[in-house]
């Protein structure tokens, strides 16, 4: 290879050589600049994360000091705690799910008494073991092995009840404790001594309250006793007196004696009503009873009174309201006496009025019934509206007292209605009269409500003369309910002028101004109006004395029950009055007994037999006088062991037996009495006379086996009732012996 050539291959290699150079050294320069990238890259990752390493370091110091200052806190308050536990007077400990003391406060740990070993750590079981071996706790008779047991018991329970437990020295501490869900146990030590004996000091004054309660209570019932037999002679013998012969001021004077016991008779009453009521003994007996006739048999009682001071007594009962209902009829009669009796009182002229008005309720069981009593009396002052339900409170001033009465008559009736469930109230214009009112929802009684009244075919109008405007508004409503029309007026001049013959009937009052009901009728008669006439009368016994009552169909008494106007209505069928005649009906001529006849008197049947038994010799004459008018023979025991051994000799038709008797009392008596009856096989009926009237007497007076009850002072009428029922056959009627018993 020539030179030339061998330069010519040298210089490409060297060309290559370079070639091959510089393509290394960019790659080369390639590879610098993108480790320089990388480095660079790198170097700011490692101060990222240096910065962050100093932020969590920052952080961790931040953390660390909040913790030291959060524990400081922690600390702080567990002291405060503490410090509030340890200044409270009752014992607060803890205690672990191992049942190992945790903490207690020093007034848990005082119960101790100084004892080291009760400290953190020592386990609930040594803590009873030291509390009985040291003596701590009183357990009475139980042995400290038992009292422990049931300690232990209590404690193990997932919810421990309440524990009192009394100490050494008398204080008593109640242990109440709970456990956590994890089985720690917060125990609480409440020193309870102060309210253990408060509660001693209440029970005791309780147990001295309710001696007290007993003690009045049986003073009451004494009392009651004590004035009620002495009264018994003062009332019974003033009623006997007033049926002998006497001047008009004797008569005023016997009147007077027995409306006088009679009156504290009254007061003695509201005092053992209000004091059972405030005992809260007394109890309600339902019973089936009729409330129209209870009404009516009040304003009977009170029309004397009425007619006296001149005032009209007037009953509005609604007529579509039931009359028989079931409930306590003496205490509804109570209230009603106390309202009514007060509104007559106070009421010196006018009306008073009683309104009846309710609804049946859906259920057709019961119903909701509003007794209102209105009067026109001397009304209430507006400050004392508000207290006249109050015990002792009454209208006018206590210095210048007008008015009689214990003040306790609104007080009962309230305590009453409030007992029955209803409500009463009062609404009053001073000067112009009162309204008293009271609602009660009573069961209607199973007795049939039904009425079956047939009017007299052509009974179509009827003329009523009537004074009063409401009562004639009353009557005419009355009769509007039947279907027939009414024309009314309020003299008996208004009367003839409107009389024609279109008018079928005359319902006219009695007492009317310038001509009366009965001067009415013989001017009706005169002009030959036979129409019937129906009077209303306050007295009934006066107006079938008048020589004119034989121009008068019926005279019913004022006001009228609504069932005996449509009876006496009922009545009028086919009856048309005859012409009126000046004669006057002959009275029924005196029967004359021969003594033929009085030979055959006393071949007839035996007397009555009658034993009473009473210790007070007064009594036994007040007695005696009462059933002197009875054919009867009539013989006395002093004591319940002579009543008995007259029992069995005597052999008595009827036996009155006083409860309160030396020797032997009535209950024991009469206890006796049904003993030899279970030999005979018969049974006397025993009547109860005693003066005692606390609630439950009569039930326990009862419960002795004796028949009947009645409450000294004793009444005529109640004996003479007794006597009747009791009289058997084959023996002479005590009241008339001419007829036969029936």
């Amino acid at each position: 290879m020539s030179l030339a050539n061998k330069l010519a291959e040298e210089r490409r290699a060297r060309l290559a050589a370079e070639r091959l150079l510089e393509q290394k050294q960019a790659e080369l320069h390639s590879a610098n600049r993108k480790l320089g990238k990388h480095a660079l890259a790198l170097s700011e990752e490692i101060v990222e994360t240096r910065a962050e390493v100093q932020n969590v370091l920052d952080e961790n110091e931040r953390v660390k000091s909040d913790l030291t200052v959060a524990n400081e806190k922690v600390e702080i308050a567990e002291r405060r705690l503490w410090h509030s536990i340890e200044t409270i007077q009752d014992g607060f400990a803890f205690f672990d799910a191992d049942s190992r003391l945790i903490a207690a406060n020093n007034a848990w740990l005082s119960v101790f008494d100084g004892l080291e070993d009760v400290q953190p750590g020592i386990n609930y079981v040594e803590i009873l073991q030291f509390a009985t071996e040291e003596g701590l706790v009183n357990i009475g008779d139980m042995a400290p092995h038992e009292w422990r047991e049931q300690m232990l018991d209590r404690w193990q329970s997932l919810s421990p009840e309440p524990e009192i437990i009394r100490l050494w020295s008398g204080e008593y501490i109640k242990l109440v404790d709970q456990r956590g869900h994890g089985g720690d146990v917060v125990s609480l030590a409440l020193n309870i001594t102060d309210t253990v004996r408060y509660e001693g000091r209440l029970k005791e004054a309780r147990r001295k309250a309710e001696a007290a309660s007993r003690a009045k209570s049986s003073f009451l019932a004494n009392m009651s006793h004590e004035i009620r037999t002495p009264m018994n002679g003062v009332v019974g013998m003033a009623e006997l007196l007033m049926d002998t012969e006497l001047t008009e001021e004797q008569l005023l004077f016997s009147n007077t004696i027995k409306n006088s016991g009679e009156a504290l008779l009254v007061i003695i009453n509201d005092v053992l009503d209000y004091s059972k009521i405030e005992a809260e003994k007394l109890v309600l007996h339902e019973e089936a009873f009729d409330l129209e006739r209870s009404i009516h048999e009040l304003v009977m009682l009170m029309q004397a009174n009425a007619r006296d001071k001149g005032i009209e007594l007037l009953i509005d009962y609604d007529m579509f309201l039931p009359t028989q209902f079931e409930g306590d009829p003496g205490r509804i009669r109570q209230i009603l006496t106390n309202l009514l009796g007060n509104a007559v009182k106070f009421t010196d002229s006018g009306h008073v009025l009683v309104r009846v008005v309710g609804v049946q309720n859906t259920d057709e069981v019961t119903a909701k019934l509003s007794v209102i009593i209105e009067d026109t009396g001397i009304g209430i002052p507006d400050e004392k509206v508000a207290h006249i339900f109050g015990e002792f409170n009454q209208v006018d001033d206590e210095r210048n007292r007008k008015f009689e009465g214990t003040g306790l008559g609104l007080a009962i009736s309230e305590k009453l209605i409030r007992l029955m469930g209803g409500e009463i109230w009062v609404e009053s214009d001073e000067g112009k009269g009162s309204v008293f009112g009271f609602s009660i929802t009573l069961p209607v009684s199973g007795v049939s409500q039904q009425n079956d009244f047939h009017l007299p075919e052509g009974l179509k109008l009827a003329l009523v003369v009537e004074p009063h405007d409401l009562n004639r508004s009353i009557l005419e409503k009355q009769l509007s309910t039947l279907g027939i029309n009414c024309i009314t007026c309020s003299d008996a001049h208004a009367a003839l002028n409107l009389m024609s013959n279109e008018v079928d009937l005359i319902l006219t009052d009695h007492h009317m101004p310038e001509m009366d009901g009965f001067e009415l009728a013989e001017e009706l008669r005169g002009a030959g109006h036979t129409q019937p006439i129906v009077l209303l009368s306050p007295n009934t016994g006066f107006a079938e004395q008048d020589p004119a009552r034989c121009h008068i169909q019926s005279v019913l008494q004022k006001p009228v029950p609504r069932k005996e106007l449509f009876s006496a209505l009922t009545a009028l069928e086919g009856v048309f009055p005859a012409v009126p005649s000046e004669e006057v009906l002959p009275k029924k001529p005196k029967t004359i007994v021969s003594e033929a006849d009085q030979s055959d008197a006393e071949k007839s049947p035996r007397a009555l037999r009658v034993l009473a038994a009473e210790d007070n010799k007064t009594n036994r004459l007040v007695f005696s006088k009462m059933v002197k008018a009875f054919d009867i023979e009539l013989k006395f025991a002093e004591n319940g062991k002579q009543a008995v051994e007259f029992y069995k000799a005597f052999n008595p038709d009827i036996v009155f037996m006083d409860i309160s008797m030396p020797e032997m009392d009535g209950k024991e008596a009469t206890t006796r009495i049904r003993k030899v009856e279970k030999d005979t096989g018969c049974h006397v009926p025993v009547v109860a006379m005693t003066a005692h009237a606390m609630d439950g007497d009569k039930e326990e007076i009862i419960a002795s086996g004796l028949d009947h009850y009645l409450t000294k002072p004793l009444r005529k009428d109640a004996i003479a009732k007794h006597i009747t029922h009791a009289c058997p056959v084959g023996v002479r009627n005590p009241v008339n012996a001419d007829q036969p018993v029936a």
